[in-house]
């Protein structure tokens, strides 16, 4: 019973995306097929939370270089046996970003994103599979993020500059998604990257 709540937000979610759409049916089904899906120790895969952190004026998303995988992603981790993907969410972006939780909005409870991505080999991991469910929060970029130790830094990225920061297949859907909901003008800069102090 645990996993219906997330079943239902899947069965609920449409996306326009082909590759997307897949993922959405993949994650259905390895769900369904695994009823501890939610713990890390399942391999070859489990699911994951994260999230897509926009600023209030929607024209920046907050993403840290994250120290361990050496890459610029958004706020997301291991769901450690909580099947309240919005919970799990919430406290990502709290643990990692610093901010105080009444600061952390999350805009929808509704998926923005799924995504199915391969963790590669490492020294702290064998090779698996996260089932990434991606929720939008919002924060206001006045508030100081002061991040942690897991990342090197922590920044608001414009939207238009995502992808020299991570030019993922994904990332550029997120983007992509963002505009579309929200009637982004895309042929107008919305700034810098603005760097958070650690």
């Amino acid at each position: 019973m645990h996993r219906q709540r997330l079943l239902e937000l899947l069965n609920d979610y449409q996306t326009p995306y082909m590759d997307e759409a897949a993922m959405v049916a993949r994650t259905r089904r390895f769900i369904l097929q695994h009823h501890e899906c939610f713990d890390r120790a399942l391999l070859p895969g489990h699911v994951s939370g994260s999230a897509w952190v926009l600023n209030q004026s929607r024209t920046h998303v907050l993403m840290l270089h994250h120290r361990k995988l050496d890459m610029w992603l958004q706020p997301g981790g291991h769901a450690d046996n909580d099947p309240d993907m919005a919970r799990v969410v919430l406290n990502e972006v709290h643990e990692e970003s610093g901010v105080a939780k009444e600061h952390i909005h999350l805009v929808a409870d509704e998926i923005f994103d799924v995504d199915v991505h391969t963790v590669y080999e490492s020294a702290h991991d064998v090779r698996h599979e996260h089932y990434d469910i991606r929720l939008l929060v919002e924060i206001d970029d006045g508030v100081p993020i002061p991040g942690n130790s897991e990342s090197h830094e922590i920044g608001w990225i414009p939207l238009e500059q995502v992808r020299y920061f991570n030019n993922a297949r994904s990332f550029q859907r997120l983007v992509d998604k963002t505009r579309r909901r929200n009637s982004i003008n895309t042929s107008v800069f919305s700034g810098a990257y603005v760097p958070c102090e650690l």
